[in-house]
């Protein structure tokens, strides 16, 4: 899986280290997602958007906001992770 992140705003290493953390938690995927896309901007919140290009063609987008970095993070991941798995069961159902 190729991982792109990019901020409209500078991270923190912290921010980055804590990202990163957190995309392990779908390191079951690897051989499932061709690319996956992070995008984070910050306004008045933190906003999370992630783009997973499946090998099979499929695409999800799921999104996530909040005024705390880890919250919007934790949010956005929990969303993503249901979704990878629902794609992966479809596909095992097959």
């Amino acid at each position: 899986m190729t991982k792109n992140v990019s901020a409209s705003f500078d991270l923190e290493q912290k921010q980055t280290d804590m990202i990163e953390k957190k995309l392990e938690r779908i390191k079951y995927a690897d051989e499932l997602i061709v690319d996956l896309t992070l995008r984070v901007k910050h306004e008045k919140e933190y906003s999370f958007d992630a783009t997973a290009n499946f090998r099979w063609g499929t695409q999800a987008h799921v999104s996530a906001k909040d005024f705390d970095f880890g919250a919007a993070l934790n949010k956005m991941m929990d969303v993503l992770d249901t979704k990878i798995k629902k794609e992966k069961d479809k596909i095992q159902e097959k």
